[in-house]
C-alpha cells in the first residue's frame, strides 16, 4: 500500500497542513479498536480530499463507504454553506463510533449517514452530486460508477480510492483474486469513457480523480 519511502512521506507530513484534533483523535481511535486500520484515509490523504472540497466548494457529496468517518469529515470541511454529504456504510459494528466523531464536529448538520447497502440506497437518492468518493468493496466500484455518473453534475467530481491496490494491478491476477480483476477493469473503464477526464494520482494506494465532461 505504501509508494513512497516512508522517510519522504514523513517530511511532507511534517510540511503539510496539520489534522484536526478530532481527526487525530479518531485516527489514534481507529488504529487502537478497529480492525484493518490501514483501511483509514489517514492524515496525508485526508489533506488532499479536504483541500479538493474546499476547491470545488461542493453543495452536495456522496461518499460511498464510510469506514469510521475519517475521509467524511475531511471533505465536509469544503461544504458550501447550506451543503450536504451523505456516507452510506452497511457495516453495522462502526455505526456508532462514526455517529460520535460526526456529532462530535461542527459540520453534525450537515453529514447524513445511512447504514446500508451502498447498492440499493444510491438510485434513491434524488440529488445532483458536486462530488462522489469511492472507497467501498472493491467488486462493486464498476457499479458504484455506473450508478452514480448520472447523478453527478457537468465538471462535478469523482474519486476513487485503492485504484493500485498494494500495486496488484501491475500483475497478472490469480481467477480467485476477484478484487484486482475487477479494479483493472475498472481503471480501464473510466480511462476510456469519453464521459470523463481522468488522471490516477499514486497517493497511498492510488487514487483515479475524474471530473464529468
Amino acid at each position: 500500500m505504501d509508494f513512497i519511502d516512508p522517510s519522504i512521506e514523513a517530511y511532507a507530513l511534517e510540511h503539510s497542513e496539520k489534522e484536526s484534533d478530532l481527526l487525530f483523535n479518531l485516527n489514534r481511535q481507529t488504529h487502537l479498536k478497529v480492525l484493518q486500520p490501514r483501511m483509514l484515509s489517514g492524515h496525508l490523504q485526508g489533506r488532499i480530499l479536504s483541500f479538493l472540497s474546499s476547491a470545488i466548494k461542493p453543495k452536495y457529496i456522496l461518499e460511498i463507504g464510510t469506514y469510521t468517518g475519517y475521509s467524511a469529515l475531511c471533505m465536509a470541511e469544503g461544504l458550501s454553506k447550506n451543503g450536504k454529504l451523505v456516507t452510506i456504510d452497511k457495516n453495522i459494528e462502526l455505526e456508532t463510533m462514526v455517529k460520535k466523531y460526526i456529532n462530535d464536529s461542527s459540520y453534525k448538520n450537515q453529514i447524513e449517514f445511512i447504514n446500508a447497502n451502498a447498492i440499493d440506497v444510491i438510485p434513491t437518492l434524488n440529488l445532483e452530486w458536486d462530488l462522489v468518493f469511492i472507497d467501498a468493496d472493491k467488486e462493486n466500484y464498476i457499479n458504484y460508477f455506473d450508478l452514480v455518473i448520472d447523478q453527478v453534475k457537468k465538471g462535478g467530481w469523482i474519486i476513487a480510492d485503492n485504484v493500485l491496490w498494494s500495486g496488484k494491478v501491475l500483475e497478472e491476477p490469480d481467477k480467485k483474486d476477484k478484487e484486482t480483476i475487477i479494479l483493472q477493469k475498472f481503471n480501464e473503464k473510466v480511462h476510456l469513457d469519453s464521459r470523463v477526464r481522468n488522471v490516477l494520482f499514486p497517493v497511498r494506494d492510488g487514487m483515479m480523480l475524474m471530473i464529468k465532461n
